[in-house]
């Protein structure tokens, strides 16, 4: 198989989701069609605007400039971004590689690094007061750091597959590869409340690794190069943020995975992105779509 999440998902059921979660239908409308799906919709638009009904309001897309590039672990399959308090973690995934770790920005050295023994697939991280948490994907075990040390406290127990975590500040927001946004209480890790995550009524299903970005939710949707923005509150999604062609040809050495990582710098209003064996971590700047 020629990249490793290839062998996490099922690659049909991925196809077929990938056309509704991108919009690739007509409903969406923000990055063309699956088929002659996208002049279907152009034609559809049209006859509603001659008609005097009113014209398919197409969900915004953004574009982006790369503010800044730094070197990223080509070895490290990123899980998940997070800036906390002036310091930049990420975790990593696969079995016998899983990790979280402190990095130093300037050189994408890892400068502390707790490994994640077998059986476990790491995910994602997120900080809530002193304690970092940390899911697994499919070992349905999330466990809990001292976020300064990295000393192992707590371990919960969760049903069904762990991929991505973030924080509005009092509740932890979990993805699972679904359409599902799941909160969970930090001291328990038991599940308060579900989130449905659509697009114009379609379901945006994939979604991965999740940051919380001024009231927004941001979210990677696996194996694409869009970031999709969502309210937390209706799981509506208010744009999608397109990273198309942001690792170059020329730094791709053909070992590289997915985009996923998303990062924000709260304090300093910074966007990072990254992907699963990158070399490179982008600061970027978000743009209105051409």
């Amino acid at each position: 198989m020629p990249i490793l999440t290839t062998l996490r998902r099922s690659r049909a059921t991925t196809i077929m989701i990938l056309c509704a979660t991108l919009g690739l239908v007509g409903t969406a409308g923000a990055f063309g069609a699956c088929g002659d799906a996208g002049n279907d919709a152009d034609r559809a638009s049209a006859a509603n605007t001659d008609s005097g009904s009113a014209p398919i309001v197409r969900t915004p897309t953004y574009g982006y400039e790369i503010v800044a590039t730094y070197p990223h672990d080509p070895k490290a399959f990123t899980q998940g971004l997070l800036w906390h308090q002036g310091r930049f973690f990420e975790s990593t995934g696969q079995v016998k590689e899983s990790s979280i770790r402190e990095v130093e920005l300037a050189s994408g050295r890892a400068i502390r690094k707790s490994d994640l023994e077998e059986p476990y697939f790491g995910e994602g991280i997120v900080i809530i007061g002193d304690e970092m948490f940390q899911v697994t994907w499919e070992n349905g075990k999330a466990f809990t750091y001292d976020w300064k040390t990295f000393t192992r406290q707590k371990t919960f127990s969760y049903d069904g597959e762990g991929w991505g975590l973030t924080t509005d500040g009092s509740s932890i927001i979990m993805s699972n590869g679904s359409n599902t946004l799941i909160y969970r209480d930090p001291a328990t890790f038991k599940a308060v409340k579900a989130v449905t995550v659509t697009d114009k009524g379609v379901p945006v299903s994939q979604l991965n690794e999740l940051e919380w970005v001024k009231g927004e939710i941001w979210a990677n949707v696996w194996q694409s190069e869009q970031i999709a923005r969502i309210d937390p509150a209706t799981g509506n999604v208010l744009g999608w943020i397109d990273l198309t062609g942001i690792l170059p040809t020329i730094d791709r050495t053909g070992k590289e995975d997915v985009l996923n990582g998303i990062g924000y710098d709260a304090e300093k209003d910074r966007i990072f992105v990254t992907g699963k064996y990158w070399s490179k971590l982008f600061e970027i700047r978000i743009t209105p779509k051409s």
